[in-house]
């Protein structure tokens, strides 16, 4: 056992589930869905959209609070088993290969869309098809992470931590992009980052930006990992918890609300960029994913106030099924055309312009229809739930 890792004694009786794990997973993967999902993107009331580029909005906290929940998880999965002997070249193999299924599924998602065309007749062109996304950082910060937790101790895990943060900024503070210079946050394409990306993917980027940059990008997938070891902080100390004390949610909070301010302070000199993934983006997030968390934490499980987490909690236990169903039938929408007096348009559309614009302002039906996709989920996934059918990798 690495120095400084958690004890492997009595935190490994705890429950294999902790309530407010699975609540704050549902409620972030509601929040994926409530802003991934709009009926139309011409409307959408503001906290719902990202920021335009520097600063953050609540749509921004959706992805970094995910990377959160997967550091919090990582301890609280391994340290069980490896009180009971688990072989540790095992685990880092299982988890090589989980993180290879997740990055191949995330490969998938991309590719459905690529599927359409084929089956319209144009053919299937990969010279620009995307290799990085949402699922694939995830696998990879996973990755990196469990390896990081594996084989090395807490106090090396902070270094690392500390280090991405700071050399990160460095770079893209000091380093020059050729042509451009160095220290040129403020247009995308300018940046360390996007250089980074052209140089390693060439035209293997997000169609949202022109192929010029990522906002999953290679380099900027380096802080991300950071996000994940804060989760893993966040996890072990849950995981020594064993009474679920308000102490514990109250140190989470506490620990949250430094962050917060911390992150925000940084942001004066290195703005808070999601695309970047700025370190101040990591420390602010960080510390709202520690305060939610602890939040949670003291009603669901110090507390043992249940009633309200059902809906969460049949999110939670099955987000990654919800996240890649609710990603497919999406692009299935969007794909189908229907015919109508102005031409054909996707099913989605003519659902939308149907069913929901009538009901009232652009925005209000835009999110009523979001809302509606949320609960439509919510009754395939609390069915599933109750038969305690969970999909994992």
């Amino acid at each position: 056992m690495p120095p400084d890792s958690p004890r492997l004694g009595a935190e490994a009786d705890r429950p294999a589930r902790l309530v407010s794990l699975d609540v704050f997973r549902g409620l972030t993967i509601m929040g994926m869905i409530l802003v991934n999902n709009p009926g139309t993107w011409g409307a959408i009331f503001a906290p719902l959209k990202h920021a335009a580029w520097h600063g953050w909005t609540p749509t921004d906290l959706v992805f970094p609070f995910f990377l959160f929940i997967v550091g919090v998880a990582i301890p609280l999965a391994f340290t069980k088993r490896l009180a009971r002997g688990a072989d540790r070249g095992d685990l880092v193999r299982k988890t090589v290969k989980r993180a290879a299924v997740l990055f191949a599924i995330g490969l998938g998602l991309a590719f459905y869309s690529r599927g359409w065309r084929f089956l319209a007749g144009e053919g299937i062109d990969l010279s620009d098809f995307r290799i990085l996304g949402v699922l694939q950082r995830i696998a990879l910060c996973y990755l990196a992470a469990s390896l990081l937790f594996l084989t090395t101790s807490a106090r090396t895990q902070v270094v690392v931590g500390a280090g991405i943060l700071l050399g990160y900024w460095a770079a893209l503070e000091l380093v020059p992009v050729p042509g451009i210079g160095a220290g040129h946050l403020d247009v995308a394409a300018e940046t360390l980052p996007a250089y980074v990306d052209r140089l390693l993917l060439g035209q293997h980027l997000w169609a949202g930006a022109d192929k010029l940059w990522d906002p999953e990008g290679v380099l900027s997938t380096l802080p991300a990992i950071v996000t994940t070891l804060l989760g893993i902080v966040a996890g072990q100390w849950v995981l020594a918890d064993r009474e679920a004390s308000a102490e514990t949610a109250a140190k989470l909070m506490a620990v949250g609300l430094a962050l917060f301010a911390a992150g925000s302070a940084w942001g004066w000199v290195f703005p808070v960029n999601k695309a970047l993934w700025t370190s101040s983006y990591v420390l602010l997030t960080g510390g709202l994913a520690f305060s939610v968390l602890g939040a949670c934490y003291w009603a669901a499980d110090v507390r043992g106030w249940r009633g309200w987490t059902t809906p969460f909690v049949a999110y939670g236990v099955n987000a990654l099924l919800v996240f890649v169903g609710s990603s497919l039938l999406a692009q299935t929408l969007a794909r189908i055309q229907v015919a109508g007096p102005d031409g054909p348009r996707s099913l989605q559309s003519w659902i939308y312009e149907t069913v929901f614009a009538p009901v009232g302002p652009p925005e209000v039906s835009s999110l009523l229809y979001a809302l509606v996709w949320i609960g439509g989920w919510y009754l395939v996934l609390r069915a599933l739930h109750q038969r305690n059918i969970i999909w994992k990798v």
